[in-house]
C-alpha cells in the first residue's frame, strides 16, 4: 500500500472515530438531561407522597363528589337557564380494594402520576436545552417559545380533561347499568386510570399545535394540506373524542371536539407563519 493511501486511511478511520465519539458524546449529554428530568419528577412525586391525603381527597376523588367545582358550575347554568337536570346531587360511585398491598400501591402510582404530570414542563425544558445547541439562529429565535407554548397548552389540556371530561365520564359511567341486577362497584386502581387517562391524555392532545409547528418546520407538513384534508381530520377529531370520552352521549363529545377543532385551525396559522417564514429567508438569500 501507498503512502497516500496509509495516510487517507488513517485520515478517514480518524474521522469515523471522532463521529463516533461525537455521537456517543451527544447521547451523554440527553442521559445526563433525562437524568435531570427524572430526578425532577422523583422530587414532585416524593412531595405528591408527602401531601397525599389532600391529593387524594381533594384531588383524585374530587370528581366523584356533588361538591366538586364542575356539578356546582353546572347547577348553577341550569338555575340561569331555567332548566331542570343540570344539577348533580349524587353519584353512584363506589370503590373497592382487592389486592392485599392494593391501597398502597394506589399511593404510589397516584403520587408518580401527579410528579409526571408536575415535571412534564421540566422535562420539555430539559429537551429544549439539548435540542438547542443544534440549531442555527434564526432556528433558536423561532422556536424560543418552545417551553412556554408547550406547558401553557399542556396545562390548558390537563385542566380541560380533569374539571370537563373526567367530571362527564364519571357521572355517566358510574350510574351507566344495562341490568338492575348488576351492582356497579368499581376497583380503586379503575377509577384512578380512568382520571389519570383522561387527564394526561387530554393534556397530550392539546399539544397539536406544538407537533404541527415541529412537522412543518421540517417541510413534513403544508397548509395546503391541512386545508385540503380539514374534512378527514374532522372524522379523525370525533374519533378521538369518542376514545377520549368513554361517554357515548354526543353533549360529552361536542364538548371534547370543539377545543380539538379550534386547535386544528390554530395548527392551521402555525403552519401559515412558519411557510411564510421560512419564504422570507428563503427571498433574503
Amino acid at each position: 500500500m501507498s503512502e497516500n493511501k496509509i495516510i487517507k486511511a488513517i485520515k478517514e478511520k480518524g474521522q469515523t472515530m471522532e463521529a463516533e465519539m461525537s455521537f456517543f458524546d451527544h447521547l451523554e449529554a440527553l442521559r445526563w438531561h433525562l437524568v435531570r428530568a427524572a430526578i425532577a419528577i422523583v422530587i414532585f412525586t416524593g412531595g405528591a407522597f408527602y401531601f397525599y391525603d389532600f391529593i387524594f381527597d381533594t384531588i383524585i376523588m374530587g370528581p366523584s363528589k356533588p361538591s366538586f367545582w364542575t356539578y356546582r358550575m353546572l347547577c348553577k347554568l341550569g338555575d340561569y337557564l331555567h332548566r331542570d337536570g343540570f344539577c348533580i346531587n349524587k353519584i353512584n360511585i363506589s370503590l373497592l380494594n382487592t389486592e392485599m398491598a392494593g391501597q398502597f400501591t394506589l399511593q404510589i402510582n397516584s403520587a408518580l402520576l401527579i410528579g409526571i404530570t408536575l415535571g412534564f414542563p421540566y422535562l420539555l425544558w430539559e429537551l429544549w436545552r439539548f435540542i438547542r445547541p443544534a440549531l442555527h439562529e434564526k432556528e433558536r429565535k423561532a422556536a424560543s417559545g418552545f417551553v412556554v407554548y408547550s406547558t401553557f397548552l399542556f396545562i390548558i389540556g390537563v385542566l380541560f380533561g380533569y374539571y370537563v371530561i373526567t367530571p362527564e365520564s364519571i357521572n355517566f359511567l358510574a350510574g351507566y347499568t344495562i341490568s338492575p341486577t348488576i351492582e356497579n362497584k368499581f376497583s380503586v386502581d379503575s377509577y384512578l386510570s380512568s382520571v389519570a387517562t383522561l387527564t394526561l391524555a387530554t393534556g397530550i392532545v392539546f399539544e397539536l399545535p406544538i407537533l404541527v409547528y415541529v412537522l412543518s418546520s421540517l417541510g413534513i407538513l403544508t397548509v395546503k394540506f391541512m386545508r385540503e384534508t380539514r374534512r378527514y381530520a374532522v372524522v379523525v377529531i370525533l374519533i378521538i373524542a369518542a376514545v377520549v370520552t368513554p361517554t357515548p352521549d354526543m353533549m360529552t363529545m361536542t364538548v371534547v371536539s370543539i377545543p380539538l377543532f379550534i386547535l386544528y385551525e390554530v395548527g392551521i396559522l402555525v403552519a401559515a407563519v412558519v411557510e411564510k417564514r421560512k419564504k422570507a429567508r428563503e427571498a433574503a438569500l
